[in-house]
């Protein structure tokens, strides 16, 4: 029997959760360092599966299958597809930068008569993101992906509500409320989702006696399996509600802004680099796959909400004062042109929104990690707090520039290619569209470039005279993801080649093909 790999990338960081839970209070440094070997080695078997993996080769590769609920039909069934393999590497690469960056993050401190939860948890709750989000990532049957699809909410309402920013305008009392209303709200907004979502899945169990995503693929194809147009319907969009919170996709986005701007900036890049693309990627394998006619029947509403999400938070992200609210806000615009990518119906789209979100995960996570360090320093998230910042930190500067420049999508760095992709792919089919959603690129240049102004130009505030540089520690973390967004700026070709086949034999379950130029090439 081959060696189970997939099982091991999803299992090994849940050991490790459990294994770093376990370390005794007194040894919090031990613990560190046991989520951060964890979390390596996870990468490193993450890169064992994409090297494993053949993008010429069959849809779904590194399968495994066994019985578990044999009576309801329920299977323990995984394989990776390329936009799978993707975000399992991007997954994987992260976790480590996001530990490194929450080094001190969960430190005990005394406040009164509370104190912040153990070192350990913190750690033990982010391996345990990791390994949910992962094997999200790899199942093929509709139940485990369901199961895990919630039960990663459980880590994250703890990280959230447990341990959020200490960065408080308001004092601790105050910071604490807030932290417990944006758990709160985070919580039950997906929860509402999540049962819906249920209904479907059990709807969906009902009409095809199974729940192999492969086997019910193949009966729709073969035309073994046929759905109502009605069932079919309300199935999607039992299951696009779900994704659509996850996403967040507006108007279901409010929970965002505000478990971003409570979190600590690592938990913040847990949330939007990491578990809000499990709404994405699932769009892109359950509800296209499973419900191909349903899916082009609510494509029109879904490019208007995409459109709206686009143009909306990327307005609200243009007057907000608080740091971590204006990136939130500019997340919501980013996945807006995801969703957008996904629902074009082409293959230049959904090659885009696969890339996108690649590409939106490591630049986030380095604008928010840079912004993270800089709001540690200060001890505000405010705007208006900081000035001439470059003049004392220039590399904390230049980072939170590059890292800036990124989620505006300049040419050179690595959104760029993603958002172009999507912008093309949309106007092929949908030039209104198309059109529309490049004022979105026009407001990304408004709010970033206003925000490194007021933070990091004119006369040096006195809090911040004294502001040291970035350290060791940090320049390990935004290091790579800098030259990241620079290599994959210039150089995408390594994950469009592994992204590709998979998009093509997507378009081929809705039946859809590129259209054709309108306009025929001179001779």
């Amino acid at each position: 029997m081959s060696f189970p790999l997939l099982t091991a990338t999803a299992v090994l960081p849940a050991i490790g959760a459990v294994a770093t839970a376990a370390v005794p209070a007194a040894r919090r440094t031990a613990a560190k360092w046991l989520a951060l070997l964890v979390s390596l080695a996870t990468l490193a078997l993450a890169i064992t599966v994409l090297v494993r993996f053949d993008p010429d080769g069959a849809r779904y590769q590194l399968t495994e299958s066994h019985a578990w609920i044999a009576d309801f039909g329920v299977r323990y069934e995984l394989g990776v597809d390329g936009i799978a393999v993707a975000l399992i590497a991007l997954t994987a690469l992260l976790i480590p930068f996001i530990v490194l960056a929450g080094w001190h993050d969960a430190d005990p401190l005394e406040t009164g008569s509370k104190r912040w939860r153990p070192t350990q948890g913190f750690f033990a709750l982010i391996l345990a993101v990791e390994a949910m989000v992962i094997i999200s990532f790899e199942a093929t049957d509709v139940f485990l992906f369901y199961i895990f699809f919630e039960a990663m909410l459980i880590p994250m309402y703890f990280l959230i509500g447990g341990f959020g920013d200490r960065a408080h305008e308001h004092g601790e009392a105050a910071a604490s409320t807030q932290r417990s209303y944006a758990a709160v709200k985070f919580l039950l907004y997906n929860l509402v989702g999540g049962l819906i979502m249920l209904a479907a899945v059990i709807g969906l169990y009902v009409v095809a006696g199974n729940f192999s995503l492969q086997e019910i693929v193949q009966a729709r194809a073969s035309g073994s399996l046929h759905m109502a147009t009605s069932t079919e319907r309300w199935l999607f969009l039992g299951f696009f509600f779900a994704f659509a919170v996850k996403a967040p996709l507006w108007p279901l986005h409010t929970w965002l802004p505000n478990a971003m701007q409570e979190s600590t900036a690592p938990v913040a890049v847990l949330i939007t680099a990491v578990v809000d693309k499990v709404g994405t990627f699932a769009m892109l394998r359950y509800c296209l796959q499973l419900f191909p006619e349903a899916s082009k029947w609510a494509t029109p509403a879904i490019l208007v909400l995409s459109l709206i999400s686009i143009v909306y938070g990327a307005l609200l992200a243009v007057g907000q004062r608080d740091i971590k609210r204006l990136v939130a806000y500019a997340s919501i615009s980013h996945f807006g042109f995801i969703i957008m990518g996904i629902f074009a119906m082409t293959s230049q789209g959904q090659s885009g929104a696969t890339l996108y979100m690649v590409n939106h995960g490591i630049s986030t996570a380095a604008l928010m990690l840079v912004a993270g360090f800089l709001i540690s320093r200060r001890g505000s998230r405010l705007i208006a707090d900081y000035g001439g910042v470059q003049k004392v930190a220039p590399v904390l500067a230049g980072t939170f520039l590059i890292g800036g420049l990124a989620t505006l999508s300049l040419p050179g760095l690595a959104p760029f290619v993603s958002e172009f992709l999507v912008l093309v792919g949309t106007f092929a089919r949908y030039p209104a569209i198309g059109i529309i959603a490049t004022f979105g690129i026009v407001l990304a240049a408004l709010y970033t470039l206003v925000l490194y102004q007021r933070t990091m130009t004119g006369p040096v505030k006195p809090e911040v005279s004294t502001m040291p540089d970035l350290r060791a520690r940090e320049l390990v973390v935004v290091a790579p993801l800098i030259v990241l967004l620079i290599f994959l700026g210039v150089y995408p070709k390594p994950v469009t080649d592994i992204v590709n086949p998979a998009v093509k034999q997507t378009m081929s379950d809705v039946h859809k093909t590129d259209p054709k130029p309108s306009v025929e090439a001179a001779k």
